[in-house]
């Protein structure tokens, strides 16, 4: 693990959700992107090296619909880059971590993610990204 990617926050509203976090952190989205595979529309915000990814579900067959439902608004998950997000899927699996995909996937901005059952790491959602 090199550092912490971004955190996920589970939104409603997306467009509402961005003025928020426009005004607290002081900057401005600079990437949007929706996710078919996952039914989520993503908003990205940065002050300095910190990223903040917003979603909003697109379906209710999406994992942020079903999250918002148990849990309402709020952090859903945190990233972590990695070079090698195989080599680390193995060392994980090694180690006892249950995996949510057997390989990595194409995910926003542009990176190869893999999750981490939250069951695995005390009840947190763990998101692996490589840069592809």
């Amino acid at each position: 693990m090199q550092k912490i990617e971004h955190i996920g926050i589970a939104v409603k509203d997306i467009a509402s959700a961005g003025k928020i976090y426009k005004a607290l952190l002081n900057t401005s989205i600079y990437k949007t992107e929706e996710v078919e595979s996952e039914y989520v529309n993503t908003a990205f915000l940065q002050t300095g090296p910190n990223k903040i990814e917003l979603l909003e579900a697109t379906a209710e067959a999406s994992a942020i619909a079903a999250f918002i439902a148990k849990k309402g608004e709020g952090i859903h998950h945190i990233a972590f880059a990695v070079g090698d997000i195989e080599a680390e899927m193995e060392r994980l699996k090694a180690e006892g971590f249950i995996l949510l995909n057997d390989k990595p996937k194409r995910g926003a901005d542009n990176k190869l993610v893999c999750f981490v059952h939250p069951k695995s790491a005390n009840g947190v959602l763990i998101e692996l990204c490589q840069d592809v």
